[in-house]
């Protein structure tokens, strides 16, 4: 279950390198179609996220993490936290259990990163796991990825990844 909450995470963290405002792709041009061609119109709508019950205030604080990537409440780190700076500032990793839904652990992140400012960039739901990434609208700013699936015992398995910004 492990492998497959950290393949997910680096699967996160490369859709999100990818949304980097500093990257910019080559204008596309396209031809009209042919006059004798079928046209189709499809239809795209996003699945909304579902929603989840108020999410708890009381996080207890991670040390070196900015205050959006606080540790859910009543969770139970499977250890420290693993914390590094880089060219785009101090950032973190930390895994973690709790007995809330992967909705509920997603829907508290999201309302701390949209309270700290940071945008939406990324929403996943595959079967009952589900993934979230926001980040800051400037080039080197803050950004929040969290994964949450059901884990063993009935317990929902947390990774949560950040960074602080430069």
């Amino acid at each position: 279950m492990k492998r497959s909450v950290a393949a997910v995470a680096v699967a996160l963290t490369v859709g999100l390198i990818g949304c980097d405002e500093r990257s910019e792709a080559a204008p596309e041009t396209s031809l009209p179609p042919p006059a004798d061609a079928p046209t189709e119109t499809v239809a795209v709508a996003a699945a909304p996220m579902a929603e989840a019950a108020a999410p708890p205030a009381d996080a207890a604080a991670i040390d070196g993490a900015p205050a959006f990537a606080a540790l859910y409440p009543g969770a139970q780190a499977d250890g420290p936290a693993t914390v590094a700076s880089g060219p785009t500032g101090p950032g973190g990793l930390i895994t973690f259990t709790t007995d809330a839904a992967p909705d509920a652990v997603v829907a508290f992140y999201r309302q701390r990163a949209e309270a700290a400012g940071l945008a939406p960039v990324m929403a996943m739901n595959q079967g009952q796991a589900r993934a979230y990434g926001a980040a800051a609208r400037k080039a080197d700013g803050a950004t929040l990825q969290v994964v949450a699936s059901p884990g063993e015992d009935g317990l929902t398995s947390v990774q949560l990844t950040w960074s602080a910004g430069a």
